[in-house]
C-alpha cells in the first residue's frame, strides 16, 4: 500500500463515455480511457484492506490489493503478471463484466469503490502495447488429447489452462469463428472484436487448434469425438432462449434478442446479409421485453439503427435506487443500473406483463401487456419486438443427447464431482452447467473443469483415444 491516505484525498474518477451525439452514429467501443497518471493515481485509492471483499466477490478470484499496488507505483509488468494469475482474458471482463468486485470494495459502503474494472483494462492494455504478453506454448506435450467444443469464455479459457500444461487441444466452434457471445452476442460498442482476434492469435502460436463451421452432434459426431479424444469439454452455453408462448407470437416483427445481436455483429464486420433478410430498427418503434442486459444491447443497437422509439419492458418491479436492504454490502446490488445504452434514449417501464402480440396481415403492430400491480391494460405500439427474457438451459437435441448426458432439474448439463458428467470422460463449464451467467464466472469455470479434466488425463483412470 504505496499511500495509505490516497482514498481520503484522491476522489474516484471515471473515464466515462463518449459524447452521445458521436457515439450513436457508429459501433466503435463507447467507454474512454484515462491518461496513464490519471489511472495510476486511481489505482493509489486501494486501501489494501485486511479482508479483501473484493477479492471474495471476483469469481475468478482477481487479487485486487497486490495488482492495484503495482499500477500505482508504476510496475505495470508486474500488476498484469498478478491479473493474468487469475484472470486468462482481463481484457474481454475489464469490458464487460459488471465488477462485482467494485460493490464489494469497502469504499463502495460511501459510493466510491476503486475503479478496478477500469484499472484492469488499462493494466493489459497497456501489457500488449508494451509487448509484455507473448506467445509461450508449453516446453513438453503430454501426448493427451482433449476438445472442447464451444469457444465462449469458458471454452477459451479451459483451452487455455489444458494447453499450458502440455495437453493437445482443439476447439469446435459451429460458428465461422471463434468466440461464442464474445463475438456474436455482446455488441462491438461494448467490445471491439479486434480484442478477441487479438487473443486468438496467441492462442493459436501457442498451440491451440480452432476448427469452426464444426457443430458437434450435427457435422461432427459424439461417437466421432469420444474415439478421437481423450476427454471432451462441453463448453456450449445455455443456447435455449425463454420463450413468450402468448397469442400473435407468430406474427412478423417478433425476433429473439440474439437474432438482432448476432446479425449487426456480422455486419459490422463486413459479411454480407441480403436486405430482404435484414432485422433493422430503423423508423420502427420497437419494444424490447426484459430489462437486463441483453436486453439493453438490443437497445443500443436500435438506437444505432435509427429506431423511431424504443421502449424496455420488465414483468418485474422497479428496483430501488441507491441502495437496496435486502441486498447490503458486501453482496452485489439488486438496485436500478443504467446502462449506455439507456442513456441513448428509450423509455424504460416495469411491471408490465406481455398479454398479446397485436397485429394486421400478419404483420405486428402493438404489444397489449398488463400492470402487474394494478391489473390495467394497455396497447404499446410496436413494428419490432427483441424478446430479451434470459436463456432456460443448453440446447439437448444434437450433442448433449447423443452423448448421454444427464441434466439437472434446471435442464443444465449435471456433474458428479468436479466439472465430470454422467458421462466417463466428458466434462462440463460455463453457461452449460450454470445457466447463463456472466463472463467471469464463465473464465472461473472453464479454468475449474480444466484443473478437473488434467486430473483425469494423469491419473491411471484414463485410456489414450483409440486404444
Amino acid at each position: 500500500m504505496g499511500n495509505p491516505k490516497a482514498f481520503l484525498t484522491i476522489n474516484r474518477k471515471e473515464a466515462g463515455y463518449r459524447p452521445v451525439l458521436e457515439r450513436i452514429e457508429d459501433f466503435g467501443e463507447v467507454e474512454q480511457t484515462l491518461n496513464t497518471e490519471d489511472r495510476m493515481e486511481q489505482a493509489s485509492r486501494c486501501m489494501d484492506c485486511g479482508v479483501p471483499f473484493c477479492h471474495w466477490a471476483c469469481p475468478v478470484s482477481n487479487r485486487m490489493p497486490e495488482w492495484q499496488d503495482a499500477l500505482y507505483k508504476g510496475k505495470w509488468q508486474e500488476a498484469n503478471e498478478i491479473l493474468a494469475g487469475t484472470n486468462n482474458f482481463p481484457e474481454f471482463t475489464g469490458r464487460v463484466c459488471p465488477a462485482l468486485c467494485e460493490k464489494s470494495c469497502v469504499l463502495n459502503l460511501q459510493d466510491i469503490p476503486v475503479t478496478i474494472r477500469e484499472n484492469e483494462v488499462a493494466v493489459v492494455e497497456h501489457a500488449f502495447q508494451e509487448g509484455y504478453i507473448k506467445p509461450n506454448p508449453p516446453r513438453k506435450r503430454s501426448g493427451r488429447k482433449v476438445a472442447v467444443v464451444g469457444s465462449g469464455p469458458a471454452g477459451l479459457a479451459a483451452a487455455d489452462m489444458l494447453n499450458r500444461k502440455g495437453h493437445r487441444v482443439t476447439v469446435f466452434e459451429k460458428d465461422e469463428l471463434p468466440g461464442g457471445l464474445l463475438r456474436l452476442g455482446i455488441p462491438d460498442f461494448k467490445l471491439n472484436k479486434k480484442i478477441i482476434d487479438r487473443r486468438l492469435k496467441l492462442l493459436e502460436a501457442e498451440g491451440i487448434e480452432f476448427k469452426n463451421n464444426t457443430e458437434a452432434g450435427k457435422n461432427l459426431s459424439a461417437g466421432e469425438l469420444l474415439a478421437a479424444f481423450d476427454a471432451i469439454c462441453l463448453c456450449i452455453g445455455a443456447g435455449k432462449p425463454r420463450e413468450l408462448p402468448v397469442e400473435g407470437r407468430e406474427l412478423e416483427g417478433i425476433y429473439f434478442a440474439l437474432q438482432l445481436l448476432q446479425q449487426q455483429n456480422r455486419l459490422v464486420r463486413g459479411v454480407e446479409i441480403p436486405r430482404q433478410e435484414r432485422i433493422t430498427a430503423e423508423n420502427k418503434h420497437v419494444v424490447v421485453i426484459g430489462g437486463g442486459d441483453t436486453g439493453s444491447d438490443c437497445v443500443g443497437t436500435s438506437v444505432r439503427q435509427k429506431a423511431a422509439s424504443i421502449t424496455q419492458i420488465e414483468i418485474l418491479p422497479m428496483p430501488p435506487k441507491g441502495t437496496n436492504p435486502c441486498t447490503p454490502w458486501p453482496l452485489y446490488p439488486n438496485i436500478l443500473k443504467t446502462s449506455s445504452s439507456h442513456k441513448e434514449g428509450c423509455t424504460r417501464r416495469w411491471s408490465l406483463a406481455t398479454k398479446r402480440f397485436i397485429g394486421k396481415n400478419g404483420k405486428l403492430t402493438g404489444v397489449e401487456v398488463t400492470d402487474t400491480q394494478t391489473g390495467v391494460s394497455e396497447v404499446i405500439r410496436a413494428d419490432l419486438v427483441f424478446l430479451s427474457m434470459g436463456f432456460v438451459h443448453p440446447v439437448h437435441e444434437g450433442l448433449l443427447d447423443e452423448l448421454g448426458v444427464t441434466y439437472d432439474a434446471r435442464g443444465n448439463v449435471a456433474v458428479t464431482t468436479a466439472s465430470r458428467t454422467s458421462v466417463g470422460k466428458v466434462f462440463v463449464a460455463g453457461d452449460a452447467l450454470s445457466g447463463a451467467s456472466l463472463v467471469v464466472r464463465a473464465i472461473d469455470s472453464g479454468r475449474k473443469a480444466a484443473q478437473a479434466i488434467h486430473s483425469y488425463l494423469v491419473s491411471q483412470e484414463c485410456r489414450p483415444a483409440g486404444s
